[in-house]
């Protein structure tokens, strides 16, 4: 059964597109067929996977969307881009940011990427959707779609103290749009213990959500690895195999496979 999941933060700079690809390659490499969805105008994870020009691909989430909106017929085989290490990729560009103002004249208006979504749950494992940095449309109507939802935080003060208003919104789209919607965790990213900071800030976080949420037991070291690996348009496991971010997020896949029952 395919398991949708929202990685989500309206907090830019927090390992969000990061997570993204070595959680979805890393369910690759434990056998599942996965497919990422770009749902940030930014194209960040479009980039990330080697698709350096976002701007100009012909054909993107935004073009999809615009079809359902339309009533008009989608051709899969023209969307999916294909990686190297084993993901696909249907990819986002800056016409998201156009497509969102259009939205809010549309009806159902939420439930637009879902009708998408469900389109391909047949064909995948895992759809891991890769949420712009804002609680607007886009971000609902990922919410909406999604199964599950996981939430990359830097061990930092303010970004910490943002979760409240994510997770009124999470809350939200539970009560009124999506019954089913789960928080899968918290998942602890950039961090450096070696900083009292860093430590206090994470057992803040515990004592706050770590039981009504949950919190991923593994945390990803802060590391230039990983800023390396997106600019290259690979994962972590290929970049620096042997490295502590690779490590750390090889046991993150595994516990989000454990999540499965």
């Amino acid at each position: 059964m395919c398991k949708v999941i929202s990685i989500v933060n309206q907090k830019g700079g927090c390992s969000k597109t990061t997570s993204a690809v070595n959680i979805g390659i890393g369910l690759a490499n434990a056998g599942k067929k996965v497919v990422l969805i770009d749902a940030d105008a930014q194209g960040s994870l479009t980039a990330s996977l080697g698709f350096q020009k976002p701007d100009e691909l012909r054909v993107t989430l935004a073009t999809i969307m615009a079809k359902i909106i339309n009533e008009e017929e989608i051709d899969l085989s023209k969307v999916i881009l294909h990686h190297e290490e084993g993901v696909d990729l249907v990819p986002g560009n800056i016409e998201l940011s156009g497509l969102e103002v259009q939205l809010s004249n549309v009806l159902s208006r939420e439930l637009i990427l879902k009708e998408f979504v469900d389109s391909l749950r047949d064909s995948y494992d895992y759809i891991l959707i890769d949420c712009a940095p804002s609680l607007g449309m886009m971000t609902i109507n990922a919410l909406v779609a999604a199964d599950e939802v996981i939430i990359p935080v830097q061990a930092a003060y303010l970004p910490v103290k943002g979760l409240q208003q994510l997770m009124k919104t999470i809350n939200m789209v539970k009560r009124r749009l999506n019954k089913k919607l789960q928080i899968d965790g918290i998942l602890l990213a950039m961090v450096d213990y070696r900083t009292t900071f860093a430590r206090n800030i994470s057992a803040e976080l515990f004592t706050a959500y770590g039981e009504s949420v949950g919190i991923f037991e593994n945390y990803i070291p802060s590391s230039i690895k990983a800023v390396e690996a997106s600019s290259a348009g690979i994962s972590i496991y290929k970049h620096d195999p042997k490295g502590k971010v690779a490590q750390a997020y090889a046991k993150v896949t595994q516990e989000v496979l454990n999540h499965e029952n």
